[in-house]
């Protein structure tokens, strides 16, 4: 099994389906646009810039599941990542990636890339683990998403390489998409 057997919808509402994206190394990163990792869209972008060209397709997924950091409708979203962070790569409609209703996407990916903890050497890693403590402590248990910004990185063959969460920049994942494309 690979992520080529699911649908999605982009964030114009057209269904998809992610053997669409059959050859290219994928970043699948879940977005909100009140975050405090949302500047991770330029970082974003400017991989996207770059390797584009090479093979390379990031798919954004906006997400209000986590302290409702996305709560405009998709047409907003798409304006905003547009205006605000110059984004080209394609978006997706607002999904929910934890919880029983959870995309199969989503459930697959955390699945095949456990979570192995925040980089505590991040300015957020602390406060977002405190904050996780305090508010969300569900969210601590297993693998599912944690938070924004969870980044997938997916081979040419569709198989989950590894896993980034929120507090990795994704300037950081370079060298790993290289040694992909």
């Amino acid at each position: 099994m690979n992520i080529y057997e699911y649908r999605v919808r982009t964030i114009s509402g057209k269904e998809v389906s992610l053997s669409d994206y059959k050859g290219k190394v994928l970043i699948i990163v879940n977005t909100a646009s009140k975050c405090g990792f949302t500047p991770q869209y330029e970082d974003l972008q400017q991989l996207y810039n770059e390797f584009a060209d090479g093979g390379l397709e990031i798919l954004g997924f906006p997400s209000n599941q986590f302290a409702e950091q996305e709560p405009g409708t998709n047409e907003e979203v798409q304006q905003f990542c547009r205006i605000n962070y110059g984004v080209s790569f394609p978006m997706f409609e607002k999904t929910e990636v934890r919880g029983k209703n959870a995309h199969p996407l989503f459930n697959y990916l955390t699945t095949k890339a456990p979570f192995k903890g925040f980089d505590m050497k991040h300015p957020i890693g602390e406060k977002l683990q405190e904050v996780l403590k305090e508010k969300y402590p569900e969210f601590l248990e297993g693998d599912a998403i944690k938070w924004n910004f969870t980044k997938f990185l997916i081979n040419r063959q569709g198989e989950v390489i590894a896993r980034y969460e929120p507090t990795t920049s994704p300037l950081a994942m370079k060298d790993d998409i290289k040694k992909l494309l």
